[in-house]
């Protein structure tokens, strides 16, 4: 049951709270039955980005087993046998599925399956084509965001979409660089590796990536806090406010990714770091009471 847990990835979880954005914005938090429809699309990307971990997992068995990390994991390891994979991939697709149909949310079911085509065609191909790899991660991030908003019945920001793509794109290429670093004896020690579009980037190309998404990212929440449309449907022209805090998360993210070796997993370090995570529950307090006001 541990190696199945683990093979789940529960701690990549913390990436789904995209799908809560459209309540928080919705101004729906206090309305159970639309929190209970936002819930609903919320576990369903829980499951079908446990699907497609197992699924990824699955087909990178061989390489996972050679890799000096890699190896650990419960498919490659063992520890979890080929056949209970495939049950276990089919029981998650069933679900991520099935529970938005069984509530009659025809929109989520279609997203969700939108993000499991997607993340298939990346596990047997995409992920081996430069720059289309990160784009097809920040795709699964959109489509996050429009399952939250569909949900919450609230139509996004164009700037709110503009800067979740730039931040997603920052977060790729903010991984993609921690992994380059982390490999022993650079990126032509890759062969054999599931990353192998590692060797089609460089340090350089990746430093200059991070710092335009992340200038952009920052960008674009200021454009979105201080647009017209956003202080009309918010009833509030103070989400500026907020930029501060924004900021802060995006530069403590830098450092970390410079000076801590992080970057890897972005999940596990914005749960890991403390300061990240204040900066994190400072924003959404705010956020609330600007909004909620």
């Amino acid at each position: 049951m541990n190696a199945i847990i683990s093979l789940l990835r529960p701690q990549q979880w913390l990436k789904n709270g995209f799908v809560l954005i459209g309540l928080i914005f919705s101004h729906g938090w206090a309305d159970p039955y639309l929190a209970f429809k936002v819930a609903v699309g919320f576990v369903a990307f829980c499951m079908a980005s446990s699907a497609v971990y197992v699924l990824n997992d699955y087909f990178d068995r061989a390489a996972d087993a050679a890799h000096p990390k890699k190896r650990y994991r419960p498919i490659a390891s063992g520890l979890v046998g080929l056949r209970q994979a495939r049950v276990l991939i089919a029981i998650l697709f069933c679900g991520a599925l099935g529970l938005p149909l069984a509530f009659g949310q025809w929109p989520v079911a279609l997203v969700v399956a939108c993000y499991l085509a997607l993340n298939i065609a990346y596990t047997l191909r995409l992920k081996h084509k430069v720059l289309v790899d990160v784009f097809c991660i920040a795709a699964g991030f959109m489509l996050r965001l429009a399952c939250g908003t569909y949900a919450a019945g609230i139509k996004p920001s164009r700037w709110m979409l503009l800067c979740s793509f730039m931040l997603t794109l920052f977060l790729g290429f903010a991984k993609r660089r921690a992994e380059i670093v982390a490999v022993p004896g650079g990126v032509l020690a890759l062969e054999g590796s599931t990353r192998i579009v590692l060797r089609h980037y460089s340090a350089q190309l990746l430093d200059n990536l991070v710092a335009i998404t992340a200038s952009a990212s920052l960008l674009t929440y200021g454009l979105y806090t201080v647009d017209a449309e956003t202080a009309a449907l918010h009833g509030t022209q103070h989400l500026v406010l907020t930029l501060p805090i924004v900021t802060f998360g995006v530069f403590r993210y830098l450092y970390l990714l410079y000076r801590g070796g992080s970057g890897e997993e972005p999940g596990r370090d914005l749960l890991a770091d403390s300061q990240i995570r204040m900066a994190v529950l400072a924003w959404v307090i705010v956020v609330v009471l600007l909004v909620g006001t």
